[in-house]
């Protein structure tokens, strides 16, 4: 779907044709006679290489567009396109005039091919992605976009007029009007205003969560190990406690045996992990993690013929860069497996603004990169294209870059030979072309940019010196009352707005510690019965033993007085016997008593 205000396509493939034959007639006229020299050949070669501008461009006056207009023409030329602005012709740094005959955009079923939208602060790049939003949804393409600094929250609101804009917009033929478009609002775990969008930490995986948490690779290979335990015993890892509980219990007496067959991990590296979640949860990034899980694949819808634009709101936390910039990796990667193949199609299923993507390089694993690319790569067959917006091309790594098939370049800056080094470097990378791109790149105003595109064929389309579209949308921020009357009349808001507590690692630990405890305890009381029998069957023993002493002392006692009693009787009948015999022998023998 185009603009209105689009030239109609049979004239301006008419026009690239009548433009061609005549460039073509001009080259045979200049073709130099037999007695030119080779100097002189030589000098008007180098004198055509290096025009300054298409202004330079001889045009002939029969034809509509002559020229490098022509070409620019005939290259953007395409069945459906999304509009982005038109052609600037002049010298860079003078006066420039718009060409409303030639048209910039996109091919819209090329958007798959992902893209670059870059430039220094200040240059409009944020204008940029609200224009191409705002086509996008005309064609009934989804759009989200990261919201990193409220700017972008004035889409659900129609543009003010404004003499000026207006314009800007008849001078490069946009039919600008005030509209307003179809948009949901959304906020990572419920902080800010918006729809919260959440995930599990199994889903997020260890890879990304290695990236939020700042690892090393070793820590990022233990953490590894430790998702797939989890996954093995069937312990949901749903929030930052549940990720906490399991590395508690793999350090811990009873657990640090599960790993030993596959790794282990050491009680330094677990510690370090803990400590950055701790650091993580500090930053509130708790709220991220937990269910209800947010489906990714809400994200495409449309409302009567409008694509519907969700845009995350990030204020609350563009202080964590790290952190929510890898959270739009996850809802890429996500997305990337749920969708269904579907190869190459008229327009795109879904079209993803990854802001701030310098971002998502910055320290990152070799891992972690592979990822990236690989995303990005197979994502094209899924429907979805990517524009990674950024300051620099040097922010995004070669291997992203190369995957990426269209470029609106804004102005870039060099004050430093480093930024002379990458502005050159970016120079380069564009295709062959009469402009001066150092100079151009240089001396670009705000909202102009340089631009190649993927035609139709899936070869570049000319450059082009681009003078932006206006966004019909309003360019300023909504209000919190807007916002949140378009959240509580969100669908989603009913369905993720609520979080869920559902039972998890950290529950299942927990019961599982608490069932030990309780045998433990339980074999304990049972070791101290046995012990206590042990003691009262000794103590009977004892007793036993005692008494038994006893009574073979009483009796042997008995004896003794028997024996005493048997020895004093005989020694009185003896005593007595004695004295009888005396008294007989006295009565015998006549003696008498004393």
């Amino acid at each position: 779907m185009s603009d209105a205000s689009t030239p109609d396509l049979a004239a301006l493939r008419a026009a690239a044709a009548a433009a061609q034959k005549a460039l073509e007639d001009a080259e045979r006229a200049a073709e130099p006679a037999s007695s030119a020299t080779a100097t002189e050949s030589e000098t008007a070669t180098a004198t055509a290489t290096t025009a300054p501008s298409p202004a330079a461009t001889p045009t002939d006056a029969d034809t509509p567009l002559a020229g490098y207009a022509a070409e620019v023409a005939a290259g953007y030329a395409a069945e459906a396109t999304l509009p982005l602005g038109a052609l600037l012709e002049g010298e860079p740094g003078g006066e420039a005039t718009p060409n409303p005959q030639v048209q910039v955009g996109f091919a819209l079923s090329m958007l798959n091919r992902h893209g670059l939208v870059a430039g220094a602060t200040g240059t409009g790049k944020t204008k940029t992605l609200q224009g191409m939003a705002e086509g996008l949804s005309l064609a009934g393409v989804p759009v989200f976009l990261a919201d990193v600094k409220g700017d972008l929250s004035g889409l659900a609101l129609p543009g003010p007029d404004n003499p000026k804009v207006a314009e800007r917009a008849a001078s490069i033929g946009q039919d600008w009007r005030p509209t307003q478009y179809p948009v949901e609002f959304y906020s990572l775990g419920g902080i800010g205003k918006g729809v919260p969008i959440r995930t599990t930490v199994t889903d997020f995986g260890p890879l990304l969560m290695s990236k939020v948490l700042g690892l090393n690779e070793t820590q990022e290979s233990s953490l590894t190990l430790i998702f797939h335990w989890a996954d093995k015993k069937g312990l949901a890892l749903l929030d930052l406690k549940d990720l906490q509980s399991v590395i508690a219990y793999l350090t811990s007496d009873e657990g640090k045996g599960e790993l030993k067959g596959i790794g282990g991990v050491s009680a330094a590296t677990a510690g370090v992990i803990l400590r950055e979640i701790v650091g993580l949860e500090g930053q509130g990034a708790d709220a991220f993690f937990g269910e209800p899980a947010f489906t990714t694949s809400d994200l495409i819808a449309v409302k009567g013929d409008l694509g519907v634009l969700s845009v995350l709101e990030l204020p609350a936390v563009q202080d964590r860069p790290q952190l929510f910039s890898t959270f739009l990796m996850w809802l890429l990667a996500d997305l990337f497996q749920d969708l269904p193949e579907v190869g190459d199609a008229d327009k795109p299923k879904l079209v993803f603004f990854f802001d701030e993507a310098h971002l998502l390089f910055t320290d990152a694993s070799k891992d972690f990169l592979q990822q990236v690319v690989q995303t990005v790569r197979l994502i094209r067959s899924k429907g979805v294209g990517v524009f990674f917006v950024t300051q620099s091309p040097k922010d995004v790594p070669s291997d992203v870059l190369a995957q990426l098939g269209n470029r609106v370049q804004h102005a870039l800056r060099a004050f430093t030979p480093d930024d002379a080094t990458a502005l050159r470097a970016a120079a380069r990378t564009f295709p062959t072309s009469p402009y001066d791109l150092e100079r151009l790149l240089q001396e670009l105003g705000t909202g102009e940019a340089v631009v190649t595109v993927l035609t139709e064929k899936g070869a570049p389309s000319p450059v082009a010196w681009t003078r932006v579209r206006a966004p019909q949308a309003s360019m300023d921020p909504a209000g919190d009352a807007e916002i949140d009357r378009v959240v509580a009349a969100s669908p989603g808001q009913a369905r993720y707005g609520t979080a869920v507590d559902a039972e998890s690692a950290f529950e299942l630990l927990q019961a599982k510690a608490q069932e030990q405890e309780a045998a433990r305890a339980a074999a304990e009381g049972s070791a101290t019965a046995a012990e206590d029998e042990r003691e009262l069957a000794k103590e009977r023993a004892r007793l036993e033993k005692e008494a038994t002493t006893r009574e073979k002392s009483e009796a042997r006692h008995k004896e003794q007085a028997a024996r005493d009693r048997n020895r004093v009787v005989g020694s009185l009948a003896k005593t007595a016997g004695t004295v009888l015999v005396r008294e007989l022998t006295r009565s015998l023998f006549g003696t008498r008593k004393r």
